[in-house]
């Protein structure tokens, strides 16, 4: 048994207007960069309407599958208007983020393998149930936790988002969901501006840990051991999803934290270590950010091995 890493390459496709931090590039650096690894490779299938409309509005979910424009982007953005486009070649690759997380929590939870990477584009975790925002269509990650719910009957699933900018859209599909324990830890004050102590959702399921701009990889370890790893084993998950989004490396241009890969591959450990305690291994990771190509790609290489060891580790 191995990692499962699950990707298409139609994640290649859905190209984003020239300004915009995420492009092609990111998938292409992170698929380059575990190429060489023994993973068992699965291709990313295209998710159902049905599937998206557990969280998401369903007119919503229409809108976005008929805006697809014929040439150049249409963007769906409400709150800039200017990063989260669609081109003619994004639908598939929208419906197979989803679709890819969800195969990889059937992977896991059937005990096809014991952890499982998504590596697919566009991201989610910045998806409203009702609007785009922030580079994200689609909730991959909440959607997934749901699929672990209603489709595999699991009573609790635990999310952490480790992505430098706060999930504010897992938060807000999950909020009212008492099986999801959803954990975030980003920079603060930083967009979208969500993410303080008090959000803890409706059923005290939320935990969010606030970084300061500068914070770096033994704070983070510090804040970590003492906060969010208690409550992860107090909740004691039958699953662990992580949004793993690799931008709080000190090389990325849009924050201000400063982690390096080593971080990475200590919290990764940790992370299949409590999965290891409770779930059997059991962890689903699943790409969010990571704007600088180099650091994104040795992030997303030491977060892989990291998953690799943890089957010697069991």
């Amino acid at each position: 048994m191995t990692t499962a890493l699950i990707t298409h390459p139609e994640g290649l496709l859905h190209q984003t207007p020239a300004k915009v931090h995420e492009q092609v590039g990111r998938l292409d650096f992170v698929l380059r960069a575990i190429e060489d690894l023994p993973l068992d490779r699965h291709l990313a299938p295209l998710a159902r309407r049905d599937q998206i409309t557990t969280l998401h509005d369903p007119a919503y979910v229409d809108h976005v599958l008929t805006s697809v424009p014929e040439s150049g982007f249409a963007f769906l953005d409400s709150e800039t208007d200017d990063e989260t486009a669609l081109s003619p070649t994004s639908l598939n690759a929208v419906l197979r983020a989803v679709g890819g997380a969800a195969l990889a929590v059937d992977l896991v939870v059937t005990g096809k393998t014991k952890n499982a990477f998504v590596a697919m584009r566009p991201p989610g975790h910045h998806a409203l149930r009702a609007a785009a925002m922030g580079f994200c269509f689609f909730g991959n990650v909440a959607l997934a936790a749901r699929h672990a719910m209603d489709v595999h009957g699991l009573s609790r699933v635990a999310i952490v988002d480790f992505d430098v900018h706060h999930g504010n859209g897992t938060q807000a599909l999950l909020w009212d969901e008492p099986r999801a324990l959803v954990v975030t830890s980003q920079q603060m004050p930083l967009w979208p501006g969500t993410g303080a102590v008090e959000e803890r959702g409706a059923h005290d399921n939320v935990l969010n840990l606030p970084l300061a701009p500068g914070t770096g990889g033994a704070e983070m370890r510090e804040a970590y051991a003492e906060t969010v790893f208690p409550r992860l084993r107090a909740f004691n998950p039958e699953l662990i999803l992580i949004s793993a989004g690799f931008d709080c490396h000190r090389d990325d241009p849009l924050a201000e934290l400063n982690w390096r890969e080593s971080d990475y591959d200590w919290l990764t450990r940790n992370l299949c270590a409590i999965a290891n305690s409770c779930c059997a291994g059991r962890v689903v990771s699943v790409l969010e950010g990571g704007y600088d190509l180099p650091a994104l790609a040795a992030s997303a290489r030491v977060h892989v091995q990291a998953l690799l060891r943890a089957h010697a580790d069991d």
